[in-house]
């Protein structure tokens, strides 16, 4: 669908998505979000009382889309194999030519508070792919699964920052790999 031919709430969240991940949050004001978009304030308001619940929205947006791809990649595979699934959608993001790194952890940077709306997404995130790891390491027989997926999210955190400095094929071999030595076949 043509950005013209969407609704308006759904052209601000496209623009707010592309502008927010390519420009950071903060650098991208409401004026230019009205203007992109091609909306009124008023307009802009009405769908989200703050910027902030934009940004919240543009961040759970992202999430979802993520756990589309992972429970995509998951499915009817064996637990390891659903782990180095769920890790190859992490890998094969810092890929992409646009990759500027993760955008949970670009948001946690311009909002610092733990008790902040945005935050809160942002944790949820976190604890829904922390859980999906700790539960195909369970699946998996290993003695530890928490401490595997500690490891494997702290793993993810530095693919998407390394993975915008490193060699992405490097970033997804290691990815694969920390699944391998947890679990040798």
């Amino acid at each position: 669908m043509k950005s013209a031919e969407m609704h308006p709430k759904d052209r601000l969240l496209e623009t707010a998505s592309r502008l927010f991940y390519a420009e950071g949050i903060h650098a991208v004001g409401v004026e230019r979000l009205v203007s992109e978009a091609a909306v009124t304030r008023a307009t802009f308001y009405r769908h989200y009382p703050t910027k902030d619940d934009l940004v919240a929205a543009y961040l759970a947006e992202t999430s979802r889309r993520i756990r589309v791809a992972v429970d995509a990649a998951r499915a009817g595979k064996p637990p390891r194999e659903a782990l180095a699934a769920a890790l190859a959608v992490v890998g094969d993001a810092t890929c992409g030519e646009d990759f500027r790194g993760c955008q949970f952890l670009n948001a946690a940077a311009e909002y610092p508070d733990p008790d902040h709306g945005v935050r809160r997404v942002i944790d949820d995130h976190r604890r829904w792919f922390f859980e999906v790891l700790r539960a195909e390491a369970a699946a998996a027989g290993h003695e530890d699964p928490e401490y595997v997926a500690r490891v494997l999210v702290l793993l993810r955190d530095g693919a998407l920052h390394g993975g915008e400095l490193d060699d992405a094929e490097t970033v997804r071999t290691t990815l694969r790999r920390a699944v391998e030595d947890f679990f040798p076949a």
